[in-house]
């Protein structure tokens, strides 16, 4: 499934701002996302882009502004009730059970709606996992637990994904496994807003880049404009 160009959005932003504290990190960012899209956060360390994440899915508290998903506020909402409208978080840090054995953190997350991928069908699609179903999360290896952590978002029943720096610390040859799971989740027709600093990762999954300067979008590139404007992204991150 593709994205419509001319489709409603899915999810629309407007003018958010967040605070951590008295601290404030995004200063009125406005984006959206259609429905079957693959849209990227890229910009500097400290821009501002998993703040965006962790806004929309409510885990920042203090924020202004408006995050409309499926013609529905969810400022104000707290994160559990933003999870039951079909979003899920995949965190930096992966939030993996460490102490729990793989098939267990598979188990954890509830289903929320209807369409969940089932238990016996995960380790299906992901046979590494299926492999070490029985391994603790302390022996899992960066990959693994990055599939683990993807896996357990798909039980929920979920269709909207944040994915946040799914390539961090990864070695290339499971960079590209993670970057051909993502492109099979898109065909799946999930929806995805993914954060990414490998704009080489960057370029060969997501439909539209959206650069973020100090917590607010400076430019928004196609697919297309990345590959042939480089130069222009490389200015903004300081390539």
């Amino acid at each position: 499934m593709n994205s419509d160009a001319n489709a409603a959005p899915l999810l629309q932003v407007k003018d958010l701002r967040a605070w951590y504290n008295e601290s404030q990190a995004l200063h009125g960012m406005n984006f959206d996302v259609r429905p079957g899209e693959l849209v990227t956060l890229i910009g500097r360390n400290g821009a501002g882009k998993s703040t965006t994440l962790r806004s929309i899915m409510g885990i920042v508290r203090k924020r202004t502004g408006s995050i409309c998903y499926e013609d529905e506020e969810l400022i104000g909402k707290r994160t559990f009730q933003i999870a039951r409208k079909g979003i899920a978080y995949c965190p930096e840090e992966r939030a993996i059970f460490s102490l729990l054995n793989v098939g267990e953190n598979l188990t954890l997350p509830p289903v929320l709606r209807q369409g969940g991928v089932p238990d016996s069908e995960l380790l299906k699609q992901f046979p590494n996992l299926r492999e070490r179903r029985k391994s603790r999360g302390t022996l899992l290896s960066g990959g693994e637990q990055q599939m683990l952590a993807i896996a357990r978002i798909l039980r929920t029943g979920s269709q909207f994904l944040l994915l946040d720096e799914p390539s961090e610390g990864l070695a290339p040859v499971v960079v590209k496994e993670i970057g051909q799971l993502i492109l099979r989740l898109k065909a799946q027709g999930y929806t995805i807003l993914l954060v990414e600093q490998n704009l080489q990762f960057a370029r060969l999954v997501a439909d539209r880049h959206i650069v973020i300067e100090h917590g607010a979008v400076v430019d928004t590139l196609s697919a297309e404009e990345l590959v042939s404007d480089m130069g222009r992204v490389k200015n903004y991150l300081g390539v």
